[in-house]
């Protein structure tokens, strides 16, 4: 059990809450109802392979990165709680439960299941390098609904991209907030954010354009596929709880950042899929 618990740390397997209901509204919107019980069963196992690959990789990457920080140096690897070995062996895991995943579903998506894997090895060094690294890092989460279309549809229409750029909008937004835990950390060793590059007011100007783009994009998907009321108002919900979540904190006032990027991103993922949902019944 204790090796389970490092393993569910290690990954953060909560956050997955994040992409999942995105990838559930990308299958929803893609067939206009509710896709097969194989399909849902499928995208969540290749989502959970994937996110834990994702996440697993990106500790693995930047252990030394997380020592050196005092607010990282407890987790897993730096602790030295889980080996390098243990990890590397958890990432071989979790790419063959996504690619066993991926070969269940629409055959359409087999050659692209290399794509996100591949951006998951990239993610951790951009921050090395430039402080465009938060939007790789949103659409890598926008792949989420991009996938679930493809892989109950077997296309890859527009409005799929157009969810695809909200969903990653929304999280380079949120990633601009997180960036402001390690500023000053980040500018020592000398990696690159968006707030070492613009600083605390640009990263929340930032954040403010980004998702204004995600609740545009929104409104481009439900044009282009002709919903009804319900998906409306899920919108104008994501609309409504991204104002409140900048509500929560402001430059020289990030007291409530955890609040804001932890538990309202959660609630308007799951708000999101719950009005598509009711909207396509």
């Amino acid at each position: 059990m204790r090796i389970a618990r490092l393993y569910y740390r290690l990954v953060k397997f909560e956050h997955t809450i994040f992409a999942l209901p995105f990838a559930y509204v990308g299958a929803v919107l893609a067939v206009g109802g509710i896709p097969s019980g194989h399909a849902l069963f499928w995208i969540t196992v290749a989502m959970v392979g994937a996110r834990s690959l994702a996440m697993a990789l990106n500790r693995l990457i930047d252990a030394r990165i997380d020592a050196a920080n005092p607010r990282t140096a407890g987790r897993e690897l730096p602790s030295g709680a889980l080996s390098v070995a243990a990890v590397v062996a958890f990432c071989v895991a979790a790419l063959v439960v996504y690619l066993v995943a991926v070969w269940q579903l629409n055959p359409f998506v087999r050659p692209l299941a290399p794509v996100p894997v591949v951006m998951f090895v990239v993610y951790p060094y951009l921050k090395r390098f430039t402080w465009l690294c938060h939007l790789w890092l949103g659409a890598v989460d926008g792949l989420a609904p991009v996938g679930a279309w493809a892989a109950v549809r077997g296309d890859l229409a527009w409005e799929a991209w157009a969810l695809g750029g909200a969903v990653a909008a929304w999280v380079a937004g949120f990633d601009l907030f997180y960036a402001l835990f390690d500023v000053d950390v980040d500018q020592e060793q000398g990696l690159h954010s968006w707030a070492t590059r613009f600083g605390e007011s640009g990263a929340f100007l930032g954040a403010r354009a980004l998702h204004l783009l995600a609740v545009v994009l929104l409104v481009a998907v439900g044009v282009g596929l002709h919903v009804g009321v319900l998906y409306w108002l899920g919108v104008a919900c994501v609309g409504g709880l991204l104002a409140y979540e900048h509500s929560l904190v402001r430059p020289g006032d990030l007291r409530r950042l955890d609040t804001a990027f932890f538990a309202m991103n959660g609630v308007i993922s799951i708000a999101f899929f719950v009005f598509v949902l009711a909207d396509v019944l």
